[in-house]
């Protein structure tokens, strides 16, 4: 196994040199989208009762200003869109925050998948077209012995059969884990779809009800009295001046 492999190595180096940088690039590409999976989330359980706190102290624009200094996509951009266009009502929220998921959140969020995808299939086919060049040129080797009438001739190319076989393992080898998480990325990006919808309307009714129940106002000090007016425990100005006359 190790000899055959160093032998891969060595003589089908044009092959294998680009089959280990797709193997490297895939496990880059895997690992820079888990990073950005992780960035995109939020504990909604967390956040709402933060962001109603917010939007009942200082209203919907300071509600807007601590949701675009949050890092997750949902408050971020979802909710930035939709309280941006609060003040015309609920069906434009809903506008709004159905055109951010469709053209800003799901392209991001499928960043990276064509990119995966793209390079599983070509490894295996590249894999899979050494093999076969390998293998012509095995059989052809065989042809050849038999023709001469040297013995052994197929156990002699046995060993090069199995080196072609080894372009095949390692094209499946950088092909498997690139779809495997491809699948769970699209599985994973279906689930945050309806989370995102389901956060949109939450938002929608936590600004209806702020806007149907606004904050009462604090009372304000009571005036102080007027001129000449009389101030409970104290005697009139007049009586007073009255008095001492």
């Amino acid at each position: 196994m190790g000899k055959a492999l160093q032998d891969f190595i060595t003589n089908e180096w044009y092959f294998f040199i680009p089959l280990l940088l797709m193997s490297m690039t895939a496990l880059a590409l895997i690992f820079w989208r888990l990073l950005l999976n992780m960035g995109a989330k939020t504990n909604m359980t967390m956040f709402l009762p933060v962001f109603q706190a917010a939007l009942e102290k200082g209203g919907i624009e300071e509600a807007r200003k601590f949701c675009a200094a949050q890092g997750g996509l949902i408050p971020r951009k979802l909710f930035v869109a939709g309280l941006d266009n609060a003040k015309q009502g609920a069906a434009a929220m809903r506008r709004a925050m159905a055109n951010v998921i469709e053209l800003e959140i799901l392209p991001e969020l499928n960043f990276l998948l064509p990119t995966m995808l793209a390079i599983a299939k070509i490894a295996t086919m590249v894999g899979l077209l050494l093999t076969v060049v390998s293998m012509i040129e095995t059989f052809g080797a065989i042809g050849e012995a038999v023709q001469k009438g040297e013995q052994g001739g197929a156990g002699a190319q046995a060993g090069k059969i199995g080196l072609a076989l080894f372009a095949t393992a390692m094209g499946l080898l950088t092909a498997i884990p690139l779809v495997f998480s491809h699948v769970q990325c699209k599985a994973w990006i279906h689930k945050y779809e309806l989370k995102m919808k389901s956060a949109g309307q939450k938002l929608i009714t936590l600004v209806q009800n702020y806007k149907d129940n606004p904050p009462v106002a604090q009372p304000v000090a009571a005036a102080a009295p007027a001129a000449g007016a009389a101030v409970p425990g104290k005697k009139p100005v007049e009586a007073v001046v009255a008095k001492r006359g």
